[in-house]
């Protein structure tokens, strides 16, 4: 997930008509109609050597947060998740059949509505079904430990390079292996690669996951994410030798790290800042397709987290760094109550949900769609965001979810944006919905022609 305050919105503002929802919520919130106390809005709270560029970021989006807890017109940063593994390898994936450039669903959006994600949020992990861990080309992350050039790696480049496209703009032939075309030649399958063409100059923010194979798994890939093909599922000490320092799980673990921390070196390297999200849906007890690290005893997992955060911050000094905790929507069937897996004040910036658990057309509990992780995430004093969703937030089922529930980030799982999913009751986005939340003056989009009437060449400026 750093200058102080907030960047300026570029022309006259957001219309009145969008004032008295948020007065609204502002009576609704806290007890006896308090309005819930602002959140710090300067990373070097947490990070006192944070970047100037994490610093902006943060700040931005700390300012959205505290115009809507005063009541004032406030806007959301609409994201896009992309699944690069999925577009370059799986013919299936996605909304026709055979593979896609990277960043399919990232340009999906400009093609729909011609305006681009505010945001981006990329996935290192999980691998796709191949040994060990490995790049696709050689750069100053291709250690000896993570061989070059091998089959279904190509999508690390292309995570390292979209992102960095997105925060300074595409195509960028001076990332090392795009030609001004802004494609590539893959080594590992000898085809060509293309980036989507984005403007040219700062687009937008981007985050980081990492669907992280449980430590020691001979095969990178998103089965053995999974707890019930995790050692923990037959060894119920597993977990704790993972957070206990000197055993060889734990060594497996910091070897994942280390290959998550030389990617987001070269992203350091290169000024950009990122929103990390890693070991969400932690809640998600009884869940037989919880990952490694759901359901863990709470102190563990906290234990993972500040490991987590203690390597990349303290060990490898990466101060480029937003951490954003997110666990699934705690609604008795897909999580339980997540407060006590909160990793603590100094270890996160900014908290989120991922919410499959209900849907526009039928809101968890009959109440407004997403206000009950909403409200539930107020109590930690931090920007609030929608990490995950199937979902956008305006559509023809819900118009006013942003009044009511102003998220400062709200993020579209990959192929869902214009692909039905099968978990989703009540289908796929039309193409007018995507509009509509595209075109909303609530919602901040991307693009270096500030076509979304955000200042992001501000927001970029080293």
């Amino acid at each position: 997930m750093r200058m102080r305050g907030r960047v300026q919105l570029i022309g006259a503002g957001i219309s009145a008509a969008l004032l008295a929802p948020l007065a609204l919520w502002a009576n609704r919130s806290g007890s006896a109609g308090r309005r819930p106390r602002p959140v710090p809005t300067d990373l070097v709270d947490r990070d006192p050597e944070a970047t100037p560029a994490a610093r902006r970021v943060y700040a931005m989006l700390a300012g959205l947060e505290n115009d809507a807890r005063r009541g004032q017109a406030t806007r959301t940063v609409i994201g896009q998740h992309v699944e690069l593994h999925n577009e370059r390898y799986n013919p299936e994936y996605g909304d026709y059949r055979g593979t896609k450039e990277p960043g399919y669903y990232y340009r999906k959006a400009r093609d729909i509505t011609g305006r681009l994600p505010g945001f981006v949020e990329v996935d290192l992990g999980p691998g796709y079904d191949e040994q060990g861990w490995a790049v696709g080309e050689t750069r100053s992350y291709s250690r000896s430990s993570w061989p070059s050039c091998r089959p279904h790696w190509g999508y690390a480049e292309d995570a390292v390079d979209l992102a960095v496209g997105v925060w300074a703009g595409l195509p960028r032939a001076e990332d090392g292996s795009y030609h001004p075309s802004g494609s590539r030649e893959d080594c590992s399958s000898g085809t060509r690669v293309n980036l989507p063409h984005n403007g040219g100059g700062p687009a937008g923010i981007v985050g980081f996951s990492f669907h992280q194979p449980y430590p020691g798994s001979p095969v990178k890939g998103y089965e053995q994410t999974l707890s019930h093909n995790s050692p923990g599922a037959s060894d119920s000490g597993w977990f704790t030798r993972v957070v206990t320092q000197g055993t060889d799980e734990h060594k497996d673990l910091l070897h994942d790290l280390g290959f998550l921390a030389d990617h987001l070196q070269y992203l350091a390297e290169r000024g950009v800042p990122v929103l990390l999200r890693p070991y969400h849906e932690m809640n998600m007890a009884g869940v037989r397709d919880g990952f490694w690290w759901s359901g863990q005893d709470p102190a563990a997992y906290r234990k993972l987290w500040r490991i987590t955060y203690d390597y990349l911050v303290g060990s490898r000094g990466l101060h480029n760094l937003i951490f954003v905790w997110a666990p699934n929507s705690w609604d008795g069937r897909f999580g339980q109550e997540p407060w006590d897996y909160y990793p603590g004040e100094r270890y996160v910036d900014i908290v989120g949900v991922d919410d499959y658990s209900d849907t526009p057309s039928r809101p968890f509990r009959g109440e407004r769609w997403t206000e009950v992780w909403y409200r539930g995430l107020e109590r930690y004093g931090k920007p609030r965001i929608m990490a995950e969703t199937f979902h956008v937030p305006l559509n023809s089922a819900q118009n006013e979810t942003l009044s009511a529930t102003p998220w400062v980030l709200w993020t579209v799982w990959g192929q869902s944006l214009t692909y039905e999913n099968v978990s989703a009751p009540s289908g796929k986005n039309t193409l007018a919905d995507v509009k509509r939340t595209y075109d909303s003056p609530q919602v901040i989009t991307g693009g270096s022609d500030e076509m979304s009437g955000f200042d992001w060449p501000s927001l970029n400026k080293i």
